[in-house]
């Protein structure tokens, strides 16, 4: 068997902190986010011998964590399965493709002064904050990390449907936060 050059005595020193970062944009509880870090470390240590060293240490990690946070969401799927049930009371904002509706589209928002702003970067991770932990999980993995709408209902095991309505609640809830909170 060939020997890989994994540090496991430095994980903690070199990578905690980008992992539990990681950690945090996915799961909004701090003490669950270092939990699944931890985890992570376990669970790695655990598989040395399968590692095969056809990616770096550090990514390897990153996708020990990230399946132990699809686990802790698998493992709340009622949670997810709960926003399937809410009232469709956005449903007159966007038509059946997801798209805004002409007349209910956002005002004008200007991109340069939002991205240079500290004021509107805090606004924007206060209202992320308020999302359902099934929609900050399905907008985080969409929006910030580019994964495809088939690949997140497979890891997710949720269906289309439920995907969409998931996503569409998630973009009408930050638009509405955005809107009261940054364009008034």
């Amino acid at each position: 068997m060939q020997k890989h050059n994994l540090e496991p005595e430095n994980w903690v020193e070199k990578y905690g902190d980008m992992l539990l970062n990681y950690a945090l944009v996915r799961v909004k509880e701090r003490d669950m986010a270092r939990d699944l870090v931890q985890d992570t470390f376990v669970t790695a240590l655990k598989s040395i011998p399968t590692f095969r060293g056809e990616i770096s240490e550090k990514n390897w990690l990153y996708l020990v964590l990230k399946t132990r946070i699809l686990d802790y969401y698998k493992k709340k799927k009622e949670v997810l399965e709960s926003d399937m049930k809410k009232d469709d009371e956005d449903d007159d904002y966007f038509n059946d493709k997801g798209h805004w509706l002409k007349d209910k589209l956002p005002n004008e928002w200007t991109t340069e002064r939002m991205v240079e702003s500290e004021e509107f970067m805090a606004i924007l991770k206060a209202c992320t904050d308020k999302l359902t932990p099934s929609q900050a999980l399905v907008f985080t993995m969409k929006y910030l990390d580019g994964e495809e709408a088939d690949d997140i209902c497979k890891e997710l095991n949720i269906s289309a449907s439920n995907y969409w309505v998931i996503v569409h609640r998630a973009k009408v809830q930050l638009r509405n936060c955005l809107e009261i909170n940054w364009m008034s």
